[in-house]
């Protein structure tokens, strides 16, 4: 009898162990890969019973599990939670989903640039590579280069005045409006915000000037970019953007690009499902992190 209280008692503290295990399905966007530390860290949407939106670096425990992974993606994941920590486990990236009024028209033209692409429009940048530098005109018909903001966090996003879906280029506006408030001591002195209009022919500066009153109270550190077509298109290429008249509207995809202090690309956020918060984060981490 003595013997089997004796492996009751063991028993206990393993049974114990496993009060405290559990999962959650959880999502987030990816604010950086740390393979080194087998870590991941991500701005998290909120998990209804358990916790508010929060940025945080999560363990995983094999680092396969980081394998393809870079920070702007959009993944869902189970939260393992157990005594003293919590682990990310099986990570799958959320492909972007184009929901514009003519998907099947985006993903044509989408083939059709990829398959014409030339010296003139080199295929997109990846995560890690130098953005070459550029000059464009801003709201205030000043010159405004990349080179311009060397030391500094740029993100950069594509818009045009008269885009009429509140999902597409007014998201993509109030996305930079939050960072704009956000970071409002920062604007100007380590952070750059630009946003370029892909509709240059009818977004002159004098346009981007009355878009810009609309959604900044002084610009500082935000500038509204347009300029030759040809120089835009090409702009857009690099990160993948394409864009194109139809009906006297345009038809187009999203994304936005953040650039770390070394000028290197350091996220390509594609779509619009991404929160104004999450983007933040990822702004917050380049800027303490470089």
């Amino acid at each position: 009898m003595r013997r089997r209280a004796a492996l009751l008692l063991v028993s206990i503290p393993l049974c114990a162990a496993n009060v405290f295990a559990k999962e959650y399905s959880a999502s987030g966007l990816i604010l950086e890969v740390d393979p080194a530390h087998r870590s991941v860290e991500v701005s998290c949407q909120a998990v209804p019973g358990y916790m508010d939106a929060m940025a945080m670096t999560l363990p995983v425990r094999h680092v396969e599990a980081l394998k393809n992974l870079k920070p702007g993606m959009l993944i869902d994941f189970t939260l393992d939670v157990r005594e003293g920590t919590s682990y990310a486990e099986e990570i799958r990236v959320r492909r972007y989903e184009n929901t514009a009024p003519e998907p099947m028209a985006a993903r044509q033209l989408e083939i059709l640039e990829a398959a014409t692409a030339s010296a003139t429009h080199p295929a997109a940048l990846a995560i890690g590579q130098a953005v070459p530098n550029f000059t464009l005109l801003d709201q205030n018909r000043a010159k405004v280069s990349l080179s311009d903001f060397g030391g500094k966090v740029v993100a950069i996003t594509f818009i045009y005045t008269r885009c009429p879906l509140p999902n597409f280029c007014f998201r993509m506006s109030n996305n930079f409006g939050v960072l704009d408030r956000r970071f409002a001591d920062r604007m100007g002195k380590d952070l750059v915000l630009l946003s370029v209009t892909f509709d240059p022919e009818h977004d002159t500066p004098e346009v981007l000037s009355g878009y810009a009153r609309t959604w900044a109270k002084d610009a500082t550190g935000w500038h509204f970019l347009t300029g030759p077509a040809a120089e835009v298109k090409g702009l857009g290429a690099e990160f993948g953007v394409t864009a194109w008249q139809d009906e006297g509207l345009m038809t187009h995809s999203l994304h936005t690009v953040v650039i770390d202090r070394r000028g290197h690309m350091a996220a390509n956020l594609e779509g619009n499902e991404y929160s104004a918060k999450q983007l933040g984060d990822l702004v917050q981490a380049l800027l303490t992190r470089d």
